[in-house]
């Protein structure tokens, strides 16, 4: 829930642009930033960021923004998790767990409901998690007030040089109208050397294909609407990008094989939070053997700078 600046008790100065710390010490984020403190610390963050100018801001980029918090005023923290035990999510943690640290913090920049920072965190550990939708940082509090979170944008880290393990991004650059570059320079300056990067990026397999095609004859964009902005990238692209950035490639592996099935609807859909059925998990299991990027719904990829 959003806080409505009546709180009392609370003796932190939320800052102003003027005071807004360039860079925060890791070790910072053990500390759990209270609802006001964070609805206040994400404006000023996002006022500083557009003065800047650093990404090109765009309406698209700003609305896009505006639908996640709809997306998540309607979410729940606790179907969250329980999408992160779905098997498809296992398998994914289960390819990129083995390069996670255990002696440095961990960031999840663009964490939404908390759903990988609490499960990470039970495992033991040092996630933290930062989102520019300020309303899916109060709902996670609520559900859990010692989360350590932040409020942030992807393109202007509040942290200081070499100063992560690692930095976990799912789903979240495909949603840049002017590209992943700027985001991913961003996540290589606060990594220290040898530090993991962690992305999952959407993939133009042959269900989003048919999809696009079928809304191109139908004239409509490609895009989910004029106000919310998803791409796709290949294999090629995605590994191009983060190579760019500077990071050296340790993994690509296609995942989620069973949900791009679940978007042909039918029989491969159980009830449930964008859950899939058992026959959808059998055959997606078998096409990760036998078509594993023709069906692949995202590319994990793996790097280290």
């Amino acid at each position: 829930m959003y806080a409505d600046g009546s709180r009392t008790g609370s003796s932190r100065t939320a800052p102003t642009i003027e005071n807004l710390p360039p860079a925060l010490d890791a070790r910072r984020c053990a500390v759990t930033i209270d609802a006001d403190f964070v609805r206040e610390y994400t404006e000023n963050r996002l006022q500083h960021m557009s003065e800047q100018s650093m990404t090109t801001p765009s309406d698209r980029y700003d609305s896009t923004r505006r639908a996640w918090e709809d997306i998540w005023d309607t979410a729940s923290v606790d179907v969250e998790l329980e999408a992160v035990e779905y098997v498809r999510s296992q398998e994914t943690i289960r390819l990129y767990q083995p390069f996670l640290p255990t002696d440095a913090p961990i960031l999840e920049a663009g964490s939404g409901l908390s759903a990988v920072v609490i499960t990470l965190r039970k495992m033991g550990y040092r996630v933290f998690g930062m989102d520019y939708a300020v309303n899916a940082l109060h709902t996670s509090h609520a559900y859990d007030a010692t989360l350590p979170l932040l409020a942030g944008d992807v393109h202007h880290l509040p942290f200081a040089d070499n100063s992560l393990g690692a930095y976990l991004s799912f789903g979240v650059l495909e949603h840049f109208e002017h590209g992943m570059g700027a985001a991913l320079a961003e996540s290589y300056r606060v990594l220290r050397r040898g530090g993991v990067l962690v992305l999952t990026i959407p993939y133009p397999n042959v269900v989003n294909r048919l999809v696009a095609w079928r809304r191109k004859a139908q004239g409509i964009s490609t895009l989910t609407d004029d106000d919310f902005y998803e791409s796709t990238y290949t294999r090629d692209r995605l590994v191009g990008e983060v190579k760019r950035a500077g990071y050296r490639i340790e993994r690509v592996a296609p995942t989620s094989h069973s949900y791009t099935l679940w978007g042909l609807g039918g029989v491969f859909r159980a009830p449930g939070y964008y859950k899939t059925s058992a026959l959808a998990e059998m055959i997606g299991g078998a096409l990760r053997v036998t078509l594993p990027w023709a069906f692949n719904f995202t590319t994990l990829v793996v790097a280290k700078k």
